[in-house]
């Protein structure tokens, strides 16, 4: 059951997220990008030694897209965070799981049972009850734009799922994207100032480098080996891990109607395992190292 990695993924973003605010204070988003990917490049090279594994790559191409569609989607996402209330610009993000139904089902020729896509729109519904998004008509453009990194965040996993079919190793795939959003961010920080690193707030950047990295490697197995449709219906589990530690960490306190969109989203996940093909999958697609 590999879709299962996603709720572990979920579980490690949420920790993630949570190092993100206790970081805020102290660095820029696009430094916190940079930081989380150095620390990731750094953990992966080391696993790939570990591995015998050699960071050169017969499928450059394919990381390109991947990294170029991870990076951009990420960018779109922090661009709508500061326009949007966050609820908004998060549930706008989680729409990639409806994307990603769309696409595996047009690329992939996957055929979705209708159990399964229940599950991902009864996800998606529990998202938009716990986040309970607001917007103005000043705001349309940058919606459109957290939108978009909802679908290329959907392009993304496309990407991961082929390249993990293409028998490319998992810790590869996460290695080339963190070198990718490392590069990025580092092009992104080139007009603002760098924030002193101290020893309080290191540990802040290691949590989310680690977390971050624990993620990554998780959720590319999850769509990498997993019906794609039930590990995004899976995915929604993040927000969930989020308000918990919301509620465990900064006190924060949820609506009745919060917690019935909890209860969607898990009853979204269990519908999803319960529905799961039970057969193997399907040979690798032939790939293009383009």
């Amino acid at each position: 059951m590999q879709s299962l990695w996603m709720l572990a993924a979920g579980l490690c973003f949420a920790l993630m997220g949570a190092c993100v605010k206790l970081g805020a204070p102290h660095f820029d988003t696009a430094e916190m990008v940079f930081w989380r990917s150095v620390v990731s490049v750094a953990v992966t090279a080391v696993l790939l030694a570990r591995a015998g594994l050699s960071p050169r790559t017969p499928r450059l191409g394919m990381h390109v897209h991947r990294g170029v569609a991870g990076f951009v989607s990420l960018f779109m996402f922090f661009y709508s965070l500061t326009l949007l209330p966050v609820a908004t610009a998060m549930t706008l993000n989680y729409t990639s799981p409806l994307f990603v139904a769309l696409l595996f089902t047009a690329l992939a020729r996957e055929r979705i049972r209708r159990g399964l896509a229940f599950a991902v729109a009864l996800g998606f519904v529990g998202a938009v009850l716990l986040l309970r998004p607001t917007i103005t008509p000043e705001q349309v453009f940058p919606a459109a734009v957290g939108l978009a990194s909802g679908a290329l965040s959907a392009v993304a996993y496309w990407n991961v799922r082929q390249l993990v079919r293409a028998q490319e190793p998992e810790v590869r795939v996460v290695f080339y994207f963190a070198a990718f959003c490392a590069a990025g961010a580092l092009v992104w920080m080139l007009p603002h100032r760098w924030h002193p690193i101290t020893l309080d707030n290191a540990p802040i950047l290691a949590g989310i480098g680690a977390f971050g990295t624990l993620g990554q490697l998780a959720m590319t197995r999850a769509y990498g080996k997993g019906p794609a449709i039930v590990t995004a219906a899976l995915s929604y589990s993040g927000i969930v891990f989020s308000s918990v530690l919301g509620i465990v960490l900064f006190a924060e306190l949820l609506p009745l109607v919060a917690w019935l969109g909890v209860a969607l989203i898990v009853a979204a996940g269990i519908i999803a395992v319960r529905l799961q093909p039970q057969t193997r999958a399907d040979p690798a697609p032939q790939v293009r190292n383009d």
